[in-house]
């Protein structure tokens, strides 16, 4: 299961670009937070805290307490959108959604490779095609990653969603004919034999090639 984490937040009583940067300017991070049939919360979290907490997790499958001061229980909620400034890297907003007892909901979990494929023994190449795949579930049942065993797989094979077997309570999201993975032939071996063609065919044209006349020497 994803590991849940905690985050103190405030509610925030300004709107608009002001009191966003109002915000800011005391270290904080605004943030909204929303959900079905719930009004939506102006909040404002701490970006030291945030940003610790955001090093430590993965920030779109983590189920978040989030302690609002002032109320006694905390609310468990999502992430749904980070927005950060695009040459510093800032946190600048975030947006939080409300999970709801019973509610299945959709998150995108890691998939984790397993075992060594036989064709790799072979001399062959993994090529990942997907590293993490879309499922929907409760939210306790939210997974880590997903282990995909590739150690059957041969030069030339590939395994597909259809192929996962995915926890108890997790429903995939993907089409089951998209490729997760294949086991690619040795590249390094064929761009040698291309080379040697070339060359085979490349080296008779110059041997018996006279120098035209007014033509550069070459370097």
């Amino acid at each position: 299961m994803a590991v849940n984490a905690s985050l103190k937040a405030q509610e925030r009583a300004g709107t608009g670009k002001g009191a966003a940067r109002k915000a800011r300017a005391g270290g904080r991070v605004p943030a909204v937070m929303y959900g079905h049939g719930e009004a939506t919360r102006m909040l404002s979290v701490d970006g030291h805290e945030l940003d610790l907490l955001f090093s430590r997790i993965r920030v779109e499958s983590t189920v978040i307490e989030v302690s609002i001061e002032g109320q006694k229980k905390p609310i468990r909620a999502l992430v749904r959108e980070v927005q950060k400034h695009p040459h510093r890297g800032k946190l600048l907003h975030v947006d939080f959604y409300q999970i709801h007892a019973g509610e299945r909901i959709t998150v995108n979990v890691p998939l984790h490779l397993l075992g060594a494929a036989a064709g790799v023994k072979a001399g062959g190449l993994v090529q990942h095609a997907l590293d993490e795949i879309e499922v929907r579930c409760l939210a306790d049942a939210i997974p880590a990653s997903i282990d995909v065993d590739i150690s059957a797989l041969h030069i030339g094979d590939s395994l597909h969603v259809r192929d996962i077997v995915p926890p108890a309570g997790v429903e995939l999201l993907v089409d089951g004919d998209r490729t997760v993975c294949s086991v690619m032939p040795p590249i390094v071996g064929e761009a040698e034999e291309e080379v040697v063609a070339e060359a085979v065919v490349a080296e008779p044209e110059v041997i018996g090639r006279g120098k035209v006349e007014g033509e550069p020497e070459e370097e």
